[in-house]
This record gives C-alpha cells, structure tokens and sequence, in this order.
C-alpha cells in the first residue's frame, strides 16, 4: 500500500496546484485510509517487512513534502512553513544518508516529536485542503498550523541533539580504542 501512496503523490500535487481543493481532498483521505489500513494489517498480522518499514516513512515525506511545496507554491500556505517542514525532513535524509555511507549499523528511530509532527502535518494538510473546499472553519487550521510549526521544529532539534550525542559517543569511544 505504500507504492499506492507514492503513486498517489504526483496527482496529488498537481490536484493541489490547481487548486483543485475537493478532489485533492478526496486524494489525501484514500491515501491517509490507505496508510491507516496498512499499518492495522501489519500490526494485526504480525506482517510487518524491512521493505515496508522503510517504504512507508518514505511514502509520508513524499506525501507531506511535496503536499507542502505545493501548498506554499500557490500561496495557500507561508513559505516558511514549507521551509521548516521540508528541512526537517532533508536534515534527517541527510543524516540517515552519511550513516548509509559510513555502513554504521546505528538506527535513529523517530521519535515521539516525530511522530506527533508528522501526525500535526497530515492533519494540517487535510485541514487546510478541507477549509480550502469549504468544510471547515479556519481556527481549526490556524491550531494546525502552529501545532505543526512548533512540533517540526521541536522533532528537528531533538534528532538533531540525539545525532550529534551518538556521533559524539561514538568519536570518543574510537578515541579511547585508539589509545
């Protein structure tokens, strides 16, 4: 299910560039049923796969990276938002990119500030997309917004402390060995 939603990322954007609020709308629900539903048959079914672990947080940024560039692009979002979400997101691409590259075995799951501010940004965007339509009440979105902003940059600061702490242990312990 997780292809479905990054199959579904480009009309998404493009639905979301034409301001075409009500069948983006329609989208974003299929795609955030989807993401509900495949993550209840994972746990239920005891089916859960290295390939949909790493699929699926992919399939979200993709969704909510590209939904906030657009968003931002046509003026239905500030740019600093979209800023703030985005780079949060490449700090921690670029993060797990150079732990590829050095063949650490060190993992650095979400935290709890991550997974609220993915959950604050999809709903943001559903928000957003739905008062956009007509079917929702704009203090709604405005909680949203802020909710959104201050748990992005809270979940930033805090992967980036818990990076810089490991990378740190791990340069003084290879110190020690050196010694």
């Amino acid at each position: 299910m997780s292809l479905g939603r990054l199959a579904a990322a480009p009309p998404l954007f493009y639905l979301l560039w034409r301001r075409n609020w009500v069948w983006a709308l329609w989208l974003i629900a299929l795609a955030a049923l989807t993401d509900a539903l495949d993550g209840w048959l994972a746990r239920r079914l005891g089916a859960s796969s290295h390939g949909g672990e790493v699929l699926d947080p992919i399939a979200d940024k993709a969704l909510l990276s590209g939904a906030f560039l657009a968003l931002a692009w046509t003026g239905a979002i500030e740019l600093w938002l979209a800023v703030l979400v985005i780079g949060r997101d490449l700090l921690i691409l670029a993060i797990a990119g150079v732990a590829l590259l050095r063949a650490s075995s060190r993992r650095f799951p979400p935290s709890v500030w991550g997974k609220a501010s993915t959950v604050f940004q999809a709903l943001f965007v559903v928000a957003l997309v739905a008062r956009r339509a007509g079917f929702l009440l704009a203090p709604i979105v405005a909680i949203l917004k802020w909710g959104t902003a201050g748990l992005t940059a809270l979940s930033g600061i805090g992967y980036a402390c818990s990076v810089s702490k490991t990378t740190l242990k791990s340069a003084h312990a290879r110190r020690l060995t050196e010694r």
